[in-house]
């Protein structure tokens, strides 16, 4: 790949992320390289910018690296992620680093990590309400309450089960170091297409989380008398009701990540990220 444009995400609210944005513009302008920047949070702006745009560098932590995900599905924009935040399970680069790592790109001396994405659809009375796009998880819950809410599972037209439980994490290989981990689920290779079934803090019910199978299709159908609420990757949230269905499938678009690592980088940085040593 020829990088002719490249695009820097920051962090609106770290000043460090927009600092380091401005640095390596500068560098890649000086080396005869198109260069622009925007703010992650500006989805309008970042898309009218990615179709024409070969490389996005995402500085933050991982939540900005989501976001990066979801903005460049579609276009096929690989991302370097650079790492501004706490555990930075997506980010390649260290702050410090950058600049090697963008001599790295720009020899063509990398390879390329595809991601699972899942694209979501909201149901209410017969219509679609919402659709939406994740890189991590969708997520259906309780809301204030703190009581238990039904959420009957089809996988590929058939019932899998009824979680009476705080909520149901559907997740990609991604998102099983994220949310469903800490709720008990099995680490996926990131490169793997199956998504995750993890229930959180189920009542006498399945408490298993169930790997499916590549292409599979999961309705999620909502029974409650409170609050429910969907999350998409952690980063927003939609009110569902009662009779509620929503339906997950495999996107056909994934996300691109650059790696300058060697191909088993994931192991290692999963042990050093959550600080499990091997005394």
């Amino acid at each position: 790949m020829r990088v002719r444009t490249v695009g820097a995400l920051f962090h609106p609210y770290i000043p460090a992320s927009r600092t380091l944005a401005e640095e390596m513009v500068a560098y890649l302008c000086e080396r005869g390289v198109e260069a622009w920047m925007a703010s992650s949070w500006d989805e309008t702006g970042v898309r009218r910018q990615l179709e024409h745009t070969d490389l996005l560098l995402a500085l933050g932590g991982d939540g900005t690296l989501l976001r990066a995900g979801r903005l460049a599905a579609g276009y096929r924009v690989p991302i370097l992620g650079v790492n501004l935040g706490r555990l930075g399970f997506l980010a390649e680069v260290e702050p410090g680093d950058w600049r090697q790592a963008l001599e790295c790109v720009l020899a063509d001396n990398y390879w390329l990590e595809s991601r699972l994405m899942l694209d979501a659809e909201l149901h209410r009375d017969g219509q679609v309400l919402g659709k939406y796009r994740a890189l991590n998880d969708v997520v259906v819950s309780r809301g204030t309450l703190a009581r238990v809410i039904r959420v009957t599972v089809h996988v590929n037209g058939g019932r899998l089960t009824t979680y009476v439980a705080d909520g149901v994490i559907v997740a990609t290989p991604t998102g099983s170091t994220g949310y469903a981990l800490a709720a008990g689920g099995p680490i996926l290779p990131p490169e793997l297409k199956n998504m995750l079934i993890v229930a959180i803090a189920p009542h006498l019910s399945l408490d298993k989380p169930v790997v499916l199978d590549e292409g599979a299709e999961v309705w999620l159908d909502v029974e409650t008398d409170h609050q429910v609420i969907l999350t998409v990757d952690g980063q927003f949230e939609v009110d569902m009701r009662h009779g509620d269905r929503l339906v997950v499938r495999a996107s056909p678009y994934a996300a691109y990540f650059i790696r300058l690592q060697e191909r088993s980088y994931f192991y290692r940085t999963l042990m050093d990220r959550l600080r499990w040593k091997d005394e």
